[in-house]
């Protein structure tokens, strides 16, 4: 059926609703077509008389009458909308070529040649197109892609285009910079809320988007930006000469490919074992609650006393306290408040296995998780962000415990610090600043931590603690390496997805004095989800910024995702 009248197109926000239902009202009486837009923008309206609309449409309906409704994925959507609709959804393609393919057609040769600048105005096209297609595919890769996904769509790109004709047309010269910062900041940056993703988009910018895109511009090894042609040869050109896809398209270490294939075998196996029946599944095989109670048992044994806090404080008497004694008090309390949910909780359990007591739905979820191997809800509230499985979280726990009673022994800092034991890092790195503004009648808002990488890899090679900062040890490297001869980051080693690093000294300076020549601003996470991870933790993922030293440019090893974290597990 063809369409004879105009769409009457509406779209949902504040005060739309009327003007919505009036469309549909006249719509079902004269035939016409009407579309609503974003209908997950009013989730009440939408559920309380959308919906109900939608059941008596077909009811006196005209023959020509049809209702499109567009959203973005939302649980807003009520099921049985989504039931009465024929359902159509519009996905980037997989892969970087037909992304990139995609990403040109959207425009024509009419579109290219509007601009009086058509050479510069079809290499930028070009080169948007790319950086496109990218910002969409990166997110394949997790968190060292982005460390949030964001809803780039075809407008950005259309309207970075036709802002770059408007900008070529009033200015004699390639205005560079004002069109890195419309993309990066405004068009594409709009969407992107995190400051070390907005970095990112920034980098891709200053890298493809500037005067050598003119000539030759090198995407990646193996694709360079095409001569100015028309449609017919770009598309030509992407076919042609567009290489395998890997990591190196978006300026990622080859080890990404293998980090993102461990995800989804990952993550298909615990499905898998979501499914798996719980009870026992023939014979010598061991029941849900036979494992339970074995691990319980096993637990149970390992768990070490509560430290006892009286004896503490008569250790510590009535001398004045340093910043780091706060810092590990802080991290006692925290550790007692974990061992007595764990120590309390299995009790209960154990008492509930022996029929000693009723058991619970808290019950049944903690044995749940210990048959699967896996850390209970109620102890992660009480615990860190982690992704380990529950043996090594336990053995991650009394790793941590271990260094708090190391420190009760003469009550000082040790030599090397194992910083990815605390509860809350960011107070050892406040107390690093405290102790050296004191000592140096600093203000402590002028300071800043940085970051001095030793060569020692051993932490029982360190001879003594540090007279200024603090010795750490414990953090891995994502997406490079450290390279100890030249003391600086380099390319990871093939298939080594994660690289520890050396002892570092952490330090507090004034700001005028913190290195920022020749160093890449890395940051540091807990776990490698990033701040992703830890969204509803209240510590966050995010703990600091490092400094650290680099003999190649930085955008290679931001285009890299290179982070520091504390655990890898």
């Amino acid at each position: 059926m063809g369409l004879q009248e105009p769409i009457a197109t509406v779209s949902l926000g504040q005060g739309q609703e009327p003007v919505a239902e009036r469309a549909i009202d006249a719509g079902h009486k004269s035939g016409g077509w009407v579309a609503l837009q974003n209908i997950h923008l009013t989730p009440n309206w939408t559920k309380d008389r959308l919906e109900k609309r939608l059941d008596t449409l077909a009811e006196g309906a005209n023959p020509g009458f049809r209702l499109f409704l567009s959203a973005e994925p939302s649980l807003a959507i009520p099921i049985s909308i989504l039931q009465a609709c024929v359902k159509l959804s519009n996905e980037p393609p997989d892969g970087m070529q037909a992304n990139l393919k995609r990403s040109m057609n959207y425009f024509n040769d009419e579109m290219l040649e509007e601009c009086s600048k058509q050479a510069e105005f079809k290499s930028i096209t070009f080169g948007l197109c790319y950086f496109h297609a990218v910002l969409l595919q990166r997110k394949k890769f997790g968190s060292i892609g982005w460390n949030f996904v964001y809803p780039f769509s075809t407008g950005d790109l259309v309207n970075s285009a036709q802002t770059a004709v408007n900008y070529l047309e009033n200015n004699s010269n390639v205005p560079w910079d004002d069109l890195r910062y419309l993309f990066g900041e405004i068009l594409y940056g709009g969407h992107v809320f995190n400051d070390w993703d907005r970095r990112l988009v920034k980098t891709y910018l200053d890298v493809w988007m500037n005067q050598h895109i003119l000539e030759s511009l090198n995407f990646f090894p193996g694709f360079s930006s095409p001569a100015p042609t028309n449609m017919k040869g770009y598309n030509e050109y992407i076919d042609e000469v567009f290489p395998p896809e890997s990591p190196a398209c978006f300026g990622l270490h080859t080890n990404a490919e293998i980090g993102f294939r461990l995800a989804q075998a990952q993550a298909l196996f615990s499905s898998i074992q979501d499914l798996q029946p719980k009870s026992a599944g023939g014979e010598g095989a061991m029941s849900r609650e036979d494992k339970s109670k074995m691990v319980l048992d096993d637990v149970l044994e390992k768990l070490p006393p509560l430290f006892d806090w009286i004896d503490i404080q008569e250790k510590l008497g009535n001398d004045e306290r340093t910043p780091f004694t706060n810092v590990f008090l802080q991290e006692i309390e925290r550790m007692n408040v974990l061992l007595g949910v764990l120590k309390t909780s299995l009790f209960e359990l154990d008492l509930g296995l022996k029929g000693d007591l009723t058991i619970s739905d808290a019950m049944e979820v903690l044995m749940d998780a210990l048959f699967l191997d896996r850390v209970p809800a109620t102890w992660e509230k009480k615990a860190y962000p982690s992704l380990r499985p529950l043996g090594s979280w336990i053995a991650d726990v009394l790793e941590r415990a271990n260094q708090l009673a190391n420190w009760t022994g003469d009550m000082s800092i040790p030599k090397v610090t194992w910083f990815p034991g605390f509860f809350n890092p960011q107070s050892f790195l406040t107390a690093v600043q405290q102790s050296t503004a004191r000592r140096n009648e600093w203000a402590l808002d002028k300071t800043v931590v940085v970051t001095d990488v030793t060569k020692k890899r051993d932490p029982d090679e360190m001879d003594s603690a540090s007279r200024d900062g603090a010795y750490v040890c414990g953090l891995t490297l994502e997406g490079c390496r450290w390279d100890d001869k030249i003391g600086s980051l380099a390319d990871s080693f093939p298939k080594e997805l994660f690289a520890p690093m050396p002892v570092m000294l952490l330090k507090a300076v004034t700001v005028d004095k913190a290195e920022q020549k020749d160093v890449y601003e890395c940051p540091v996470y807990k776990t490698k989800l990033r701040p992703k991870g830890a969204l509803g933790h209240p510590d966050g993922g995010y703990v600091f910024t490092a400094p650290l030293k680099t003999k190649q440019p930085a955008a290679k090893w931001i285009m890299a995702g290179v982070a520091l974290l504390n655990d890898i597990s």
